[in-house]
């Protein structure tokens, strides 16, 4: 189908219109009709990204799918899916269902909640789609409102605040981005990603405000966009709005945000910061890996001082995304490869842990870890599935999540084995706060008065994990699923990389020895 990608990238935005515009009142079979419809919608764009995938040639290495159309006011429409890319989408469709049943039992203002669920899905696989400058930043930035309302309208108690800083954080980091954006046209004469891929930006050295910047305007574009990923990912020390975000968004809005909005940074690296300025890539790449060994160790110890459990795993996903930018900077065939994995595997396994700290919220209200202990007692599916993906996350082999750290950690070490060191340390620390926190809350006897009363997760519940467990087993004993995908996609863009780099060294060798 020529306009396939429109289709998957439309469709849940067209069914929030059907729900503004033809759901009326608010009685029980309104708000049923209201979840049937945001359901059949997500299912139904998962059906056609799987229709996408089994059309997708993972063996070509350019963009496949490709739609490009004159657009509003002359800018251009353009999206297509390469082997990096595609597999976010799936990501994304493939969650979203699970997330429209997670917020089955949401009864205030429900329609207004699903269709934000809607939009934002729509504005989150149109950034892992779009081909155009403008029409990227367009659907990353406006991905930040639907989920500004979701915390801001159902969030917990200080929601106002967490909503703004959530806001303020990523919307300000963008802003340098947009600059940077406005340069690039100004030098390469289109917005057209494909073709800013293959263009050569000036890495001669420039004088700013006194200052001598090596590698030039790459450097101050990889800069620019570096602000507004990092803050996205988010990597340390920019990372402070996702432990308040997380901790007072509801249940669903924790799964998006862990699964697939942190993505977005790391996809925007393998995009933009590594195809498009691979000189001010290698110039930088140190900072990237300190700055992600100090995320992977700092925000493990962090982890471990918590009281509240969406908290606790808020810092566990700063932690883990440490890996993929550590991945993504090695730019190896093994690096980025493991990065794009741990992004994938992170999607499944930190969605998860976020749903079951939702189960025993939606008992008890309550996310303090001392108000728990023994569950097992009482919850014996729920405790089974919540160890499942304790070590999941700790990277258990045989798990998803060992084959992403493992790989970029092999990335890493090929690269420079002090970092290399330094950031496996925090396999070890995961372990002891993943524990620590399963310890605390499902093992033990049963002492509280208030929870001798719990009950065990229900079939719409653990309907709900049937599919993550499936995707974390599945990936852990068979990686070649996601690997064989990405593979070919990221050896052209690592050997892209590495030949950029090394004609430019050597140039600047030669000049050099002219010169003296």
């Amino acid at each position: 189908m020529s306009n396939l990608l429109s289709l998957i990238t439309f469709i849940p935005l067209v069914a929030a219109l059907v729900l503004a515009v033809l759901s009326r009142g608010d009685s029980k079979d309104t708000q049923l009709n209201v979840k049937y419809l945001a359901l059949a919608a997500t299912v139904f764009t998962f059906v056609a990204s799987l229709v996408l995938l089994s059309g997708f040639d993972p063996n070509f290495t350019g963009f496949q799918f490709v739609e490009e159309r004159k657009w509003l006011l002359g800018m251009q429409y353009k999206m297509g899916v390469d082997g990096i890319s595609i597999l976010f989408v799936l990501l994304i469709t493939f969650t979203m269902p699970l997330v429209i049943v997670a917020s089955w039992n949401v009864t205030y203002r429900i329609k207004e909640y699903m269709i934000a669920f809607l939009v934002l899905e729509t504005l989150m696989i149109g950034v892992f789609c779009a081909l155009d400058l403008v029409l990227f930043y367009m659907f990353f930035e406006a991905g930040l409102i639907p989920m500004f309302l979701i915390i801001g309208i159902w969030g917990g108690k200080a929601r106002i605040y967490a909503s703004f800083k959530f806001f303020l954080y990523t919307f300000l980091g963008s802003v340098l981005m947009l600059v940077a954006m406005v340069a690039m046209f100004s030098e390469a004469g289109t917005t057209d990603i494909v073709r800013l891929i293959n263009y050569k930006f000036s890495s001669e050295t420039v004088t700013v405000f006194g200052f001598q910047v090596v590698g030039g305007a790459q450097t101050l574009m990889w800069i620019a966009f570096f602000a507004s990923f990092a803050v996205k990912m988010p990597m340390w020390p920019v990372h402070t709005w996702l432990p308040d975000a997380h901790v007072q968004a509801p249940t669903a809005g924790s799964v998006v945000l862990a699964a697939i909005l942190l993505k977005l940074g790391g996809y925007g690296f393998l995009r933009f910061s590594l195809p498009m300025f691979p000189i001010a890539s290698d110039l930088l790449a140190p900072l990237v890996f300190w700055l992600s060994a100090i995320a992977i160790v700092y925000t493990s110890l962090v982890a471990l001082a918590q009281h509240d459990m969406k908290k606790l795993i808020a810092y566990s996903s700063v932690a883990h995304m440490g890996y993929v930018t550590m991945g993504i900077f090695t730019a190896n065939q093994q690096g980025v490869d493991g990065a794009i994995f741990q992004m994938i595997s992170h999607g499944f396994i930190s969605g998860a842990l976020f749903l079951c700290v939702g189960v025993i919220y939606d008992r008890m209200h309550t996310r303090d870890i001392d108000a728990y202990g023994g569950l097992i007692n009482r919850m014996p599916s729920y405790a089974l599935i919540f160890l499942f993906f304790t070590m999941a996350n700790v990277g258990l082999p045989g798990t998803s999540g060992f084959v992403g750290e493992f790989l970029t950690l092999m990335g890493i070490f090929q690269v420079n084995t002090w970092v290399a060191l330094f950031a496996t340390s925090g396999v070890i620390l995961s372990a002891a706060y993943a524990l620590w926190l399963y310890r605390r809350v499902v093992l033990g006897d049963l002492i509280k008065e208030s929870l001798k009363s719990i009950t065990d997760m229900g079939t719409r519940e653990k309907v709900i994990f049937v599919p993550l467990i499936a995707m974390t087993l599945l990936l852990g004993v068979y990686p070649a699923l996601v690997l064989d995908v990405i593979g070919p996609s990221v050896a052209a863009l690592v050997e892209t990389y590495h030949s950029t780099v090394d004609a430019h060294f050597l140039m600047s060798a030669a000049v050099s020895t002219a010169s003296e």
